[in-house]
């Protein structure tokens, strides 16, 4: 294989740890004798067609590090459908730069776009290798055992909820209900996160509504009311995809479209806290963290930030090995200690599939998240969290 040079980029959503991922691929390539030059594409593909690069190897080495703590996307992401058009404009770009390692960084969609340009460089006899670098707080990639970004974004879900559950709890009297809404278009994985602090039953969240399980409006009145009655107040953990069962989101409004056509979700948490207060009497506050979940740096899992990196090096390593039109994939090992090892798998077998949360992960009530999800999961976040405590409220005999 030609020596050459590295173009690598980040698009989709940012997530805690993805410069992580980032510094991996530049450290990598550094130590690599068959790469030349080590660029950056800013916005992603978007970067590779307006020519928008930069040079990795003028930044300081003390940048890279304070990267792997630092959120959001160094590079800048985007998100481009790609057109019949731009793959000549691709190419042509790639043959002035004398590219021939092509790292992308994202989920699902990025991994598409990865596929059809390492397909456009095999029909057209360009010699390039492109290497898939897995990141989504949706853990929705198939085939790997998980996905970097999704510790931290889990980790961030499972401390937030506790603490607003604790926070709605001290004020049951006059407001029982909260409503929390997480990302999640077709699947649970981050909502499914909020149990991840829970050890008694009264605990929050005391009810889970993921995109898994279509619901209807009645059936969430009636499980809040009966939850209302058991604990004397309710918290909600919900995914902003959560679908009727005809498969219409559950709440109904129009929605606008991104590039790729998914439909741009959000806000059902405050429609629901309405309705809840209109139908059920019960006066109800929402929180609907948002992009915080896959921002915050404070609560990144350590597990996530070292299986991040670890994932960018193995990208230029597969490629320099001659590995192409693949992505780097996590495999659990078996054995009491958490552990994971790296493989390649083709792109063509992750781009354009989702992967859900299975149903043993899944309570049959439809609103509980089992045992199996907590097993799988405490390791991503970094383990238990801190326990918390409350007053064993010892009655004082009345005396009027």
């Amino acid at each position: 294989m030609a020596k050459g040079n590295v173009i690598v980029s980040q698009s989709g959503g940012p997530t805690a740890v993805i410069n992580n991922s980032l510094v991996g691929v530049v450290h990598e390539a550094l130590a690599q004798e068959k790469v030349g030059e080590v660029y950056g594409a800013l916005y992603g593909i978007r970067g590779v067609l307006d020519e928008n690069l930069i040079d990795m190897r003028r930044e300081a080495a003390e940048t890279l590090e304070r990267l792997r703590v630092t959120p959001g996307s160094a590079l800048g992401m985007s998100r481009r459908k790609l057109t019949q058009d731009d793959y000549g404009r691709i190419l042509d770009v790639f043959k002035a730069h004398d590219i021939r390692y092509f790292f992308y960084i994202g989920g699902n969609d990025s991994m598409d776009t990865s596929n059809k340009v390492s397909k456009m460089a095999i029909e057209r006899g360009y010699e390039l290798y492109v290497v898939g670098v897995p990141k989504t707080v949706d853990n929705d990639l198939v085939i790997t055992d998980h996905c970097p970004g999704y510790g931290s974004a889990a980790r961030f879900v499972a401390n937030t909820v506790r603490d607003t559950g604790v926070d709605t709890e001290s004020g049951y009297l006059s407001t029982p209900v909260k409503i929390v809404e997480m990302m999640g278009r077709h699947a649970g994985w981050v909502t499914a996160a909020a149990v991840l602090g829970k050890v008694d039953e009264a605990d929050p969240p005391h009810l889970v509504y993921i995109p898994e399980r279509p619901v209807t409006l009645e059936t969430i009145f009636a499980d809040i009311q009966e939850a209302h009655e058991k604990y004397g107040g309710v918290v909600v953990a919900i995914s902003e995809g959560v679908t009727d069962p005809q498969g219409n989101p559950l709440m109904t409004a129009v929605q606008a479209k991104d590039a790729f056509g998914h439909i741009q979700l959000g806000g059902i948490s405050v429609w629901l806290a309405q309705q809840v207060t209109d139908n059920l009497g019960l006066k109800c506050r929402f929180e609907k963290p948002d992009t915080m979940q896959r921002s915050s740096i404070l609560m990144a899992s350590p597990v996530d930030q070292e299986e991040a990196y670890r994932v960018g090096r193995e990208a230029v390593r597969f490629a320099a090995a001659g590995q192409t039109d693949c992505m780097v994939a996590l495999k659990r090992e078996p054995g009491p200690t958490y552990h994971c090892t790296t493989f390649g798998v083709p792109l063509s077998e992750i781009a354009n599939q989702e992967k859900n949360i299975p149903d043993e992960m899944i309570g049959a009530d439809g609103h509980s998240i089992t045992a199996a999800f907590v097993d799988y999961a405490l390791p991503l976040i970094g383990g238990e969290l801190p326990p918390y405590a409350r007053l064993a409220r010892h009655a004082v005999s009345k005396k009027l």
